[in-house]
């Protein structure tokens, strides 16, 4: 505000100074939660899981970046901020699996873009792909199930990208996120002159 730098060196500087404590935040009480849960041992899925954590707590921040560049005081961005991530949340294919979304609007766009669905996706296939389970049938006896049947008939995932996919795709939409955070800011710090100007016209 004080024009001793610009806005994307105040960008990059946050970003890169929030790291090492996302980092933190998500690889201790990740490392604590995996291991109580007993999710799918391995340290690739340990990584993958912690990663996942990483990408949620940087989209959320990244979120905050966008929608405190638009609102007028801190009131009204608590107020946008929640009523986005309550949206995500709903559409992202937990409360209500996918396929029973309403098909206009909720699904179409909003499941598509919310962060959560690719977040859930990438961590039900990394917890769930490599596992086979055991059903009981009607008469009496009993088949096998792999976790990737689980996931496609009962969670509604797509399984038609691996969850890698879905983590790059979370990285994107921070990366996204942050470019139109230095557009919105870049635009208000041009046009601010004028736009005092017109508000101070009789």
């Amino acid at each position: 505000m004080n024009g001793h730098y610009g806005v994307t060196a105040f960008l990059i500087g946050h970003t890169f100074s929030a790291v090492p404590y996302m980092i933190l935040i998500s690889v201790i009480p990740g490392g604590i939660v995996y291991h109580l849960c007993g999710l799918h041992k391995g340290i690739d899925r340990f990584f993958y899981f912690t990663s996942l954590l990483f990408a949620i707590v940087m989209w959320v921040e990244s979120l905050m970046l966008v929608i405190g560049s638009i609102s007028p005081n801190y009131v009204i961005g608590m107020f946008l901020a929640g009523g986005v991530e309550g949206l995500m949340i709903v559409t992202g294919g937990f409360y209500r699996l996918p396929n029973d979304l309403p098909k206009p609007l909720w699904k179409y766009p909003f499941y598509y873009v919310s962060f959560l669905k690719y977040a859930l996706q990438g961590s039900f296939k990394n917890d769930f792909d490599g596992l086979t389970f055991s059903v009981n049938l009607e008469g009496g006896g009993s088949a096998s199930m792999s976790g990737r049947e689980v996931l496609a008939e009962t969670w509604h995932v797509e399984m038609g990208h691996s969850k890698w996919v879905d983590l790059a795709i979370m990285f994107a939409m921070i990366l996204l996120y942050r470019v139109l955070f230095l557009v919105i800011t870049k635009f208000k710090e041009k046009f601010k002159p004028f736009l005092a100007s017109i508000s101070l016209r009789p």
